[in-house]
């Protein structure tokens, strides 16, 4: 029986036309008491997705959501009813007449100038629709409730604190999704928005002044790993940094080059972003062909032969042997993993992001990365 293995390092990461440069972050464990660390679950393969348990409402209970740093807004799939709703390990998500109205700051940073506001009323709920890459959507409303945070100095912030303070964080109260590809649902009960945005989680923390707004993520590629909020727990050495991309509404680094096991391809100016949010790596239609292309040359020499009967994936190979530097293996048929995306946008997903710790600083603007051990948590 032929497993699906996918090549690990389809790239040797991304280099940008902008030249990276190494640096010892400053100060690194100035906000290490107002860090969250989570553990993760998943994996690539076979699930696709890596996912956080996050306990919402009063009682808190635990829901579990796909971690994407590809989209802004968290969403659970709501009892309102719920229409579409696919298969989820808890039950759905109860709101308790916690409903943000059209006036709320992040109901109107949702539908800010360039966006269509539905509103008709300053006091009406808000209503919103999260369209993703992949043409799914999810349509709801916005709501409050707590999430009760264990901060990396012991510290728990819960609702109803004696002096009356909560932690209170916008979400969706997911009613009616829509999967284009009803075969591969996430078995989550929603999404953890950590993009660029100033309604994500992060930001709603950072404007609450309990965390930077940092996020990392370092996914193993055995499955599992750990999420953090806040620059505590970050490497002291060995991260690469680049900018992020002004005015981007995702974590864009701008304009790269593709780098083919570490050697320089003539693939150039892709426009690339990361999103925790996607499986595999998506290209370009032209950049896809040339990357395929150039992945048929270079392993004509190993003798693999087409495995057209596998299916997974559009483009996979058999052989008795594949050298473990080359591929992750579970058997001996191997899927490239990466597949033709949407337009003009290049996506570094999951799969080029296993076994790295993955930085993505709104403080500075930037991105940063290092090789990790992604099996353990770190310690303070």
């Amino acid at each position: 029986m032929y497993i699906k293995a996918f090549i690990l390092y389809l790239l040797s990461w991304i280099a940008s036309a902008a030249t990276y440069h190494q640096q010892q972050p400053q100060m690194i464990n100035e906000k290490q008491s107002s860090s969250v660390l989570f553990p993760l679950s998943g994996n690539v393969y076979p699930e696709g997705y890596y996912y956080v348990t996050i306990n919402i409402g009063r009682p808190p209970k635990p829901y579990f959501l796909d971690i994407d740093t590809g989209s802004d807004l968290t969403w659970l799939q709501c009892d309102a009813p719920c229409k579409k709703c696919t298969p989820a390990p808890h039950s759905l998500y109860k709101p308790n007449r916690n409903l943000i109205t059209c006036q709320d700051p992040i109901c109107t940073s949702l539908h800010g100038p360039g966006n269509h506001h539905p509103c008709q009323t300053p006091e009406e709920q808000c209503d919103y629709e999260v369209e993703y890459a992949d043409h799914g959507s999810s349509l709801g409303v916005l709501v409050k409730d707590s999430f009760p945070l264990k901060f990396s100095n012991g510290t728990v912030v819960a609702p109803l604190l004696a002096f009356g303070e909560q932690l209170i964080i916008g979400l969706i109260c997911g009613y009616d999704q829509e999967v284009i590809d009803a075969g591969h649902v996430p078995y989550t009960d929603g999404v953890l928005g950590l993009g660029i945005g100033k309604s994500s989680i992060l930001a709603q923390l950072r404007d609450m002044g309990l965390t930077r707004n940092v996020v990392g993520h370092c996914l193993s590629g055995q499955g599992g790993g750990y999420l953090l909020f806040g620059d505590g727990f970050l490497p002291t050495s060995g991260i690469v940094w680049t900018p992020i991309m002004s005015q981007s509404k995702y974590y864009s680094l701008g304009s790269a080059d593709l780098r083919l096991g570490g050697q320089a391809a003539n693939i150039k100016g892709l426009q690339i972003v990361f999103d925790s949010g996607s499986t595999y790596s998506y290209f370009s239609s032209q950049a896809y062909n040339d990357l395929v292309s150039l992945m048929r040359n270079n392993l004509n020499s190993k003798q693999l032969k087409d495995a057209v009967e596998d299916g997974s994936l559009p483009v996979c190979w058999k052989a008795e042997r594949l050298e473990a530097i080359d591929f992750l293996l579970f058997s001996n048929v191997a899927c490239l993993a990466s597949e033709v995306g949407l337009g003009n946008l290049n996506v570094i997903g999951d799969i080029s992001m296993q076994d790295k710790m993955v930085i993505y600083d709104n403080e500075r603007q930037q991105i940063g990365w290092a090789q990790a051990n992604c099996n353990s948590l770190p310690k303070s």
